[in-house]
């Protein structure tokens, strides 16, 4: 691992430890929709001994099939937005939240894009990856805190890693201001 990987890896294990810190506080949980970073950002969240009092679990929903039938992605919108969009990204959090019940306040985060090395276009290069940020409450409402899209460089495990930061640091920051 370079120094810039063991680097990356230490904040990502500190955004993880202050994401556990803030949903204990407010007795939520977090959910996990993951395309393009395949299931790293619940590799990392389960890292962390006690994970299992704030973490429910996460998808990895890397074809369109998965994205539809467990996640409950519509078809349309893949089909007219593509799976690398905040749109698609947006259903797949919110469908990540349904997966589960009860009191507790539910956040979910998605993560999908192009980790490369192919599979870029001219609209959508590799390193475009597109997140989700939403909370179910106890009254089961869902609400979209917030998408957007970002651009990463590098080679695929440096476009995965900084996705995952980017999610964490993007919900931490969303949980600590109560959007």
């Amino acid at each position: 691992m370079s120094p810039e990987q063991i680097k990356s890896n230490q904040k990502i294990e500190l955004l993880v430890s202050e994401l556990a810190i803030i949903l204990i506080q407010q007795n939520s949980v977090l959910l996990t929709a993951e395309s393009c970073s395949g299931g790293w950002l619940s590799k990392y969240c389960t890292d962390m001994p006690g994970s299992s009092a704030w973490f429910e679990g996460g998808v990895v929903s890397y074809s369109d099939t998965l994205k539809h039938t467990i996640l409950k992605v519509p078809v349309n919108t893949l089909e007219t937005k593509g799976a690398v969009s905040e749109a698609t990204a947006e259903a797949m959090a919110l469908g990540a939240c349904r997966l589960t019940r009860g009191a507790k306040n539910r956040f979910g985060i998605s993560i999908t894009g192009i980790a490369g090395p192919g599979g870029g276009s001219k609209d959508k290069p590799v390193g475009t990856v597109c997140f989700a940020w939403v909370r179910r409450g106890d009254d089961d409402t869902p609400q979209v805190l917030k998408s957007e899209t970002r651009f990463f460089v590098g080679d695929r495990n440096d476009i995965r890693m900084q996705s995952v930061q980017h999610a964490l640091n993007k919900m931490v920051k969303i949980l600590r201001s109560d959007e």
